[in-house]
């Protein structure tokens, strides 16, 4: 008799441990970002690169500012085509660090490339960024990560390195043990009430 109370018990224990393993956010990428990242990569391939592994702090930080570039018409001085030195600046530039919980100190030797398509035609956006000014960050080893958004006609690749000061690793993790903190409270709380409910 009380191997029957149990079991439905352990049924749901069981249960819950495996959603608290499988209890992960998920990311959709659009269908731009992953072409253009396959296509960044065969290039990188083609010139016996390493390929740059995806890096999902580089992904909100490239997502936020894809966001702020939105607005702006695509123009022959915009994007890949920009002088060197006229980009736009952003004052709030420290606030969408802030959104990825990521600081200067951590994202210096990144590199920030925005590229106004229209469409965002995939064999353009790989061009935008692999036969423009863009290349040469492309050909450096020293990047190892890449972080990809896009807005409207606007696409954004942020590079990381391996290096503490462009790894974009947060500035604190207290957001993401917060949430894993609220995710094991939820679990606990829900395992308690069947043990009490089944006794």
């Amino acid at each position: 008799m009380a191997f029957s109370k149990l079991s439905p018990f352990f049924s749901l224990l069981l249960l819950s441990i495996l959603f608290m393993i499988n209890f992960s956010p998920i990311f959709c990428d659009t269908d731009e970002e992953e072409d253009l990242l396959k296509g960044i990569n065969s290039y990188r391939a083609s010139l016996n690169l390493t390929i740059l592994t995806k890096n999902d702090n580089a992904e909100c930080f490239a997502d936020e500012l894809a966001d702020e570039f939105k607005n702006q018409p695509c123009t022959n001085s915009t994007g890949a085509n920009t002088v060197p030195g006229t980009e736009p600046q952003f004052a709030n530039y420290p606030k969408l660090l802030a959104k990825c919980h990521l600081n200067v100190s951590n994202t210096r030797d990144g590199a920030v490339m925005p590229a106004c398509v229209p469409n965002l035609v995939p064999s353009l956006v790989l061009t935008n960024f692999t036969q423009s000014q863009y290349s040469d960050n492309f050909n450096d080893t020293k990047y190892t990560g890449v972080g990809i958004g896009s807005d409207g006609d606007w696409i954004v690749v942020v590079l990381t390195t391996g290096t503490p000061e462009g790894s974009f690793v947060p500035a604190t993790t207290s957001a993401a043990s917060s949430v894993s903190k609220i995710a094991l409270i939820y679990h606990v709380l829900f395992l308690l009430m069947v043990a009490f409910y089944l006794l």
